[in-house]
C-alpha cells in the first residue's frame, strides 16, 4: 500500500518548499507525521487484537473442586488462587490438601473432585487401562536440568560413619517415599536407586508424607528418603540429612494436573479458564518474580513451610507455555510397569490419556513465550 504523502512528494516535490531548507523541513515534518499515524495505527491494531483475546469471566461463577499434594511443584495452583486469577475468570476454586496422588484419584473416581494436582502413579495407569475417564490437562513444575529441589537424602550420621558412601550402600535399608508402592515418590526412588544398580525390591520401602520426612530422618526412624521442596531443604538445614543423589529426572515432567472426563465434557468453559489461570500464574513466577511478595504469600498459604526455607531452596521451574511432555510420561509408565505395579503388560497409548487442547487454547489467548 502506498501512502498519499509519498505520492505527493514524488509527483511534485517542489510544492514542499521553494528552497532547500523549507523542503527539508517539511519532509521531516511529513515523516514525523507519518510515523505518528503509523504508531497510532499499530496501537489501535494492538488494542483490537487484545480485545479479540480477552476472555470474559463466567457468570454466574462456577465451582471447581481441586485436590493437591502440598508441595511446591503445584505452585501455579497456589498463585492462581492467591492472586485472584481464578476469580478473574469467574471460577470459585475450592482447594483441598491430601497426602498423596493415590487419594486424589480415589476422590476423583468418586466424583468428589474435578481437578487433581498429582504425580502420575501406578493406580492411575491401572485405571486408564480399565477405561477410567481422566485426562492430563496441564503440567505441574518441571525438573530442572541441574539443581533439582527433589533429592534422595540420607541420614547424615550414616555418611559421617562411612556406612553409606553411595546409593549402592542403601541395599536393605529403609527408604521413605510419599505414597508408597506405585506412587510418584516410588518412581523418583526408582530413578535414584538405578544409579546404584538397585531396584525397589533391594530396599525396605516406607510410605511417608513429605511433611513428616524431615522429622523421621532426625529421629532415625528411616535411613533415607525422597524429598521435594521445601522439605529437603528443611532436613538439610537441621543437619539431619545430606544429599545422596540429585537431579534424578533432568528436565522431566513428573507431576501434572488431571481432570475428570465429566468435568471436561459438561463444563468445558470452566476447564479452559482453569488452565488459562494456571498459565497466567506460571508467567508471574518467572525469574526474580518467583519470590515476589505476592507469590510468597500464596506459597505459604498452601504449603506447610517457611519463607526462609523457600528462599534458600532451589527455585522450582514452571514452563510459561505449559507444554505437556509425552516423553516424560512414557518413562513414568515404563518404570511402574517394570516395577510390577501395573495390572497390564503392554504400554498405554499416551495420546488417549492426555488432552492438550486446553493448554493450546490458553496459549492462543496469552501468546507463546
Amino acid at each position: 500500500m502506498i501512502c498519499p504523502l509519498d505520492r505527493l512528494e514524488r509527483r511534485n516535490p517542489m510544492r514542499l518548499g521553494r528552497n532547500r531548507k523549507e523542503n527539508t523541513k517539511r519532509r521531516r515534518d511529513g515523516t514525523a507525521f507519518r510515523r505518528i499515524v503509523l504508531l497510532g495505527a499499530l496501537f489501535l491494531c494492538t488494542l483490537g487484537l487484545y480485545a479479540q483475546q480477552r476472555v470474559a469471566p463466567l457468570n454466574p461463577k462456577e465451582k471447581v473442586v481441586v485436590a493437591y499434594v502440598p508441595i511446591m511443584k503445584f505452585a501455579t495452583l497456589y498463585v492462581a488462587a492467591g492472586r485472584g486469577l481464578f476469580e478473574k475468570y469467574g471460577l470459585d476454586v475450592q482447594i483441598q490438601s491430601v497426602k498423596s496422588g493415590t487419594e486424589v484419584i480415589a476422590f476423583m473416581t468418586q466424583g468428589k473432585v474435578d481437578v487433581g494436582g498429582i504425580a502420575i502413579v501406578a493406580s492411575t495407569w491401572n485405571a486408564w487401562a480399565k477405561g477410567m475417564d481422566l485426562k492430563i490437562i496441564a503440567p505441574g513444575a518441571l525438573e530442572p536440568i541441574k539443581g533439582s529441589p527433589t533429592k534422595l537424602l540420607v541420614r547424615k550420621d550414616l555418611v559421617d560413619s562411612g556406612k553409606v558412601k553411595s546409593v549402592a550402600d542403601l541395599k536393605g535399608m529403609k527408604v521413605a517415599m510419599a505414597g508408597g508402592p506405585g506412587s510418584g515418590g516410588e518412581y523418583l526412588a526408582t530413578k535414584a536407586l538405578e544409579r546404584g544398580t538397585l531396584t525397589i525390591r533391594d530396599v525396605q520401602i516406607v510410605s511417608l508424607s513429605n511433611t513428616d520426612m524431615p522429622a523421621a530422618l532426625q529421629n532415625k526412624s528411616i535411613d533415607a528418603g525422597i524429598l521435594g521442596s521445601p522439605y529437603a531443604d528443611q532436613a538439610i538445614e537441621k543437619g539431619a540429612a545430606v544429599p545422596l543423589a540429585e537431579d534424578l529426572t533432568p528436565g522431566a515432567m513428573t507431576v501434572t494436573f488431571v481432570a475428570s472426563g465429566k468435568f471436561l465434557k459438561e463444563r468445558p468453559e470452566a476447564a479452559k479458564r482453569f488452565v488459562l489461570a494456571l498459565m497466567e500464574a506460571s508467567r508471574l513466577m518467572q525469574g526474580k518474580d518467583y519470590l515476589s511478595p505476592e507469590n510468597m504469600k500464596a506459597y505459604l498459604k498452601y504449603v506447610n513451610t517457611t519463607e526462609e526455607a523457600i528462599r534458600k531452596g532451589e527455585p522450582v521451574i514452571y514452563d510459561p507455555n505449559m507444554e505437556i511432555a509425552l516423553d516424560s510420561l512414557k518413562d513414568v509408565e515404563r518404570v511402574h510397569r517394570e516395577n510390577r505395579r501395573t495390572e497390564y503388560t503392554q504400554p498405554i497409548d499416551l495420546k488417549a490419556v492426555t488432552d492438550t487442547s486446553l493448554v493450546e487454547w490458553a496459549r492462543s489467548v496469552l501468546g507463546r513465550i
